[in-house]
């Protein structure tokens, strides 16, 4: 099973290089009155940093995919964020987990907020999984770029130490949940929260590890 999923990521990216030379990837867009659009320049950033640090070929389009939509299959990594109330309803949880469990992987970057809506609504795309945290020594720590202690901690908001939460399908990472670090608030730019350059660059490089990781996970 393990193969079969390998096969189609490289389906995905193959049939992507066919037609436009280039990977596309895209914030998804949730009901439940949620702000799914927060972060509006994160990916534009997140995009170019990829694009200069892995050589990875990136659409620089800001997509947005519907979580019900069968369009989501155009995208092997979609974004999830967020402060407030995320629903699902339960065709939409099926077609996330048919994505999913197809070669798809689901970036959750909590925003502050996200967190109790989120982990119940991920219940009903895989009942029988709970998020696990993933530890330090995991290949998403180590791609291009080491960190060590894992989840790097971008903007404080409660004391709580970042941590990286995966849900794990068939030995696969199908979904990694950034929790208490605001990765996404990082990869903005540096005019709307005036982070230093050093934690910005924490935060793109870490982004850059998920994205690597996403596309070459065994």
């Amino acid at each position: 099973m393990k193969k079969y999923q390998s096969l189609l990521i490289l389906f995905f990216l193959t049939i992507l290089s066919a037609f436009s030379q280039e990977v596309k990837i895209a914030k998804l867009k949730y009901n439940g009155g949620g702000d799914w659009y927060a972060n509006k320049t994160a990916l534009p950033n997140l995009i170019e940093f990829c694009q200069a640090e892995l050589n990875l070929p990136m659409s620089n389009k800001d997509y947005v995919v519907e979580v019900g939509s069968k369009e989501i299959y155009q995208y092997p990594y979609i974004y999830m964020t967020g402060h407030g109330n995320v629903v699902l309803s339960d065709d939409e949880a099926q077609n996330l987990r048919n994505y999913l469990i197809a070669g798809g992987f689901l970036h959750i970057d909590d925003n502050y907020g996200l967190d109790q809506f989120i982990r119940l609504e991920m219940k009903k795309v895989f009942p029988e999984s709970d998020f696990v945290e993933i530890p330090y020594d995991h290949p998403i720590y180590h791609q291009k770029f080491k960190f060590e202690d894992g989840l790097p901690k971008i903007h404080e908001h409660d004391g709580k130490p970042a941590q990286g939460f995966g849900i794990i399908y068939e030995g696969r990472v199908v979904c990694y949940y950034s929790y208490e670090s605001d990765l996404g608030n990082g990869w903005e730019d540096q005019s709307i929260h005036k982070d230093p350059e050093e934690v910005r660059l924490k935060a793109l490089k870490m982004g850059a590890n998920i994205i690597s990781f996403a596309f070459t996970q065994d």
